[in-house]
């Protein structure tokens, strides 16, 4: 994927709003006693993104890496095909929320018009508001072969990830994906309050970063829904390894597109539901591997 550039016309510095935001009255209650005691919390703001002039979706969003977001959901939502043909952005806030604006060619912008969208207000729903069943259930593209990963390369991967998630370490109320090499090296790490917007957002950073998407995996700190699958696979990630569990038409579309899927990852483990021969695992008791 290309990179996307930063005309200096065309660019507004990105909104200077906080991610976290300190409650000073918060009030801790422990065995019956009220103690006062500052909390941090999260922040979300209404973020716009919109082509041209035509606002194509709100969503409720943690206000941090949104150049990421804006190129991330362009390119999993397959609004464009490459982060190059986004020729501009402008980041700005309106105080009332926040406006991610993007230039793409005609062609792309004539197709919104039959995947229209509204999301009013929701943290990161991947589906809300879109108008046919035929949109939510788009074709994906197939998920190249590539060469195997390891299983120790996914579990360095998920056992790493808690250290890098800075704002869920003060709030403990944001997503986070993860973008891992071969090796379970962490290259990228976003976090958000909705775990779309999370996914979004790394697949933004890779794609301005000139990442490869086949050079690695994803890792997600929520569970699997399809939308996710959706995402991972038009971004051309290879595998998607989740916390939590996945849904039964998350792991039905994964293995139509080829995608590898993993689900209940922890540092000690994981399950396989789709594609299970692309992780290479040690020989099992009864001497068989995936």
């Amino acid at each position: 994927m290309s990179r996307i550039g930063r005309p200096a016309a065309d660019l507004h510095p990105p909104a200077a709003r906080p991610a976290v935001e300190t409650i000073p009255d918060a009030i801790h209650v422990r065995g019956g006693r009220a103690v006062p005691a500052p909390e941090r919390v999260a922040t979300e703001a209404p973020v716009a993104i919109s082509y041209g002039e035509e606002t194509h979706v709100v969503m409720m969003a943690t206000p941090a890496d949104l150049e990421d977001l804006g190129v991330g959901f362009s390119l999993a939502e397959g609004i464009v095909a490459a982060a190059g043909e986004i020729s501009g952005m402008l980041v700005a806030d309106l105080d009332v929320g926040i406006r991610i604006a993007m230039r793409i060619p005609p062609a792309r912008a004539a197709r919104l018009g039959e995947r229209s969208r509204n999301l009013p207000g929701r943290s990161g729903c991947g589906l809300c508001g879109i108008a046919s069943i035929e949109a939510a259930l788009r074709d994906l593209p197939p998920v190249p072969a590539g060469a195997p990963i390891s299983a120790e390369a996914v579990t360095a991967a998920i056992a790493d990830l808690p250290g890098r998630q800075a704002i869920n370490r003060q709030t403990g109320a944001v997503h986070a994906a993860a973008f891992a090499d071969r090796a379970g090296r962490l290259r990228l790490v976003r976090e958000d309050v909705g775990r779309h917007n999370a996914l979004d957002k790394l697949i933004g950073a890779a794609a301005r970063a000139g990442m490869n998407p086949a050079d690695g995996f994803v890792v997600l700190t929520s569970r699997c829904s399809m939308e996710m699958v959706q995402k991972a696979a038009t971004a051309g990630f290879p595998l998607l390894a989740a916390i939590s569990a996945p849904t039964a038409l998350a792991i039905e579309l994964a293995r139509r597109c080829g995608l590898t899927l993993a689900a209940f990852a922890r540092p000690d483990g994981f399950n396989l539901y789709a594609h299970a021969g692309r992780v290479a695992c040690r020989p099992g008791a009864d001497g068989t591997s995936p």
